[in-house]
């Protein structure tokens, strides 16, 4: 399907992402990636290097007419979210990315899609391969490693860079423009558990949550989304306090900035209790869809017995534990006071993994507000402290803070208005953007975010809409034709 996508409009955008897409280019694996950026700006003729931390750097002189324009800095992060449904066949070490068209959209087979950041990428690739796009000077700036720990942005030093404005091309909804977002902190709790070797008279279960959508863990928090670690830990509670369930096994989740989508648990109960057992997952699991069939009409869960595990948790410990996820705050924690309709704090509870004597939980806690974060991230710390956990902090990045003054604001707002007849969302979003970390090396540099609408983002479900992304081609040139003089 890459030669349709290829004849879509505009052509140098689409062409640009479909070659970026054969790239593997999982975050903390951009080495390929990385490559690939350093020789396409080498063989345009470009000044292009690659700082200490793997960001790229490449630069381009104005085009004629254009030199006094104040010189822009195009950003996009190189590095994609790799997930997949569990039917799916697919290495994402090796194989690029199988797209097709389908009405308005483009998606991908069963994958992630990778337009989360790779239509900011390849947006900038066109920009510098053009011949015939007036623009003033231009330094594209390819950070790696966002959607893990921004330690591209944050390794960026200052001096590098000589723009007075940055476009971020990384927002998901093309009537937005972007002025601010959350900053974040991944929550580690982590433990180990004696093993116990399980009674004869015990039988064995496997449960399973599939079927949610999942989604961006900033962007969708609000949405009301299932969270496969908490409908499990609710099955699981049920079963301990009616049946005495034992826990051998636990995987549920993946990356931290993606909603869970499936959890999967190995269990052990008294062989008495089994269809009781059986008749209560059946009542749960339904009342729990009741509860969700708005937002997750394809959630299933399933009870099939198997062979009894060989172990299970201790048993203090479990109860412990499964106390503590249930007591974890997940999803919104507060709105924000001052803009309307956007979440200031959450916590998002991304991977629960129990097996072999080791525990691991995983949070990505975020919000515009400092102390507001550090407070939640808190409240988790002492949450899972309280079962004999120990909690580390990491990943830690600032929010952007909104400049309503910012005069490419005013610039962008004025042509949005004239390209579409009716005025822009300016808007903080609860995404994590690199432009909060740019800025403590870069203050002065004046810092937009737009982009054109991506849906599903961080999950299989992740699709382009191509009328979109024409609307945001023609306004990222008419931006370029427009930048003040410095």
């Amino acid at each position: 399907m890459s030669k349709e996508i290829r004849q879509l409009q505009p052509t140098q955008l689409w062409n640009k992402f479909a070659d970026l897409n054969a790239v593997p280019r999982a975050s903390k694996k951009e080495e390929r990636v990385i490559a690939f950026m350093k020789a396409f700006g080498e063989n345009l003729g470009l000044e292009t290097f690659v700082d200490e931390v793997g960001n790229v750097i490449i630069k381009k002189p104005a085009t004629a007419g254009m030199e006094n324009r104040t010189t822009v800095v195009m950003q996009s992060h190189l590095d994609m979210v790799h997930q997949k449904n569990n039917d799916t066949v697919f290495d994402f070490d090796t194989q690029g990315i199988e797209m097709y068209i389908e009405g308005d959209w483009v998606k991908a087979k069963g994958t992630t899609l990778g337009a989360d950041n790779g239509l900011g990428v390849a947006t900038i690739m066109a920009i510098l391969e053009s011949t015939d796009i007036p623009h003033p000077a231009l330094e594209a700036l390819f950070t790696i490693d966002e959607e893990t720990g921004m330690t591209g942005a944050m390794g960026l030093k200052g001096g590098l860079l000589e723009g007075g404005i940055l476009l971020n091309l990384d927002t998901e909804e093309d009537d937005e423009i972007g002025v601010g977002c959350a900053g974040g902190i991944d929550v580690t709790a982590t433990r180990k558990y004696t093993e116990e070797e399980t009674p004869e008279f015990k039988i064995g279960f496997t449960i399973e949550v599939i079927g949610l959508q999942g989604g961006h863990s900033g962007m969708q928090i609000h949405e009301g989304l299932g969270n496969a670690n908490k409908i499990m830990n609710r099955l699981l509670f049920d079963g301990f306090e009616n049946f005495g369930l034992r826990i051998s096994e636990i995987d549920g989740g993946g990356l931290r900035n993606a909603i869970p989508r499936e959890s999967k648990a190995i269990v052990a109960i008294d062989a008495m209790h089994e269809n009781a057992f059986l008749l209560e997952m059946a009542q749960i699991s339904n009342s729990i869809k009741m509860e969700l069939k708005t937002t997750e009409p394809d959630l299933d869960i399933t009870v099939t017995k198997c062979e009894a595990p060989k172990t299970i948790m201790d048993l203090g410990i479990q109860e412990g534990v499964t106390r503590a996820l249930y007591a974890s705050q997940n999803g919104v924690y507060r709105m924000s006071a001052d803009i309307p309709d956007l979440v200031e704090t959450s916590n998002n509870l991304a991977r629960v993994l129990i097996k072999e004597g080791n525990i691991k939980i995983a949070c990505l806690t975020r919000s515009s507000v400092e102390s507001a974060k550090i407070d939640l991230a808190n409240t988790l710390r002492a949450t899972f402290e309280l079962t004999g956990c120990e909690v580390a902090f990491s990943g830690d990045y600032p929010g952007w803070s909104p400049n309503i003054d910012s005069a490419i604001l005013k610039v962008m707002t004025k042509l949005y208005e004239d390209l579409n007849g009716e005025k822009p969302h300016v808007a903080a979003c609860h995404a994590g953007l690199e432009c909060g970390i740019l800025g403590t090396n870069y203050p002065e540099m004046d810092m937009i975010s737009f982009g054109p609408n991506i849906k599903g983002a961080h999950s299989p479900d992740e699709r382009a809409q191509i009328s979109s992304v024409q609307k945001y081609w023609k306004f990222v040139l008419e931006i370029l034709k427009h930048i003040p003089e410095q």
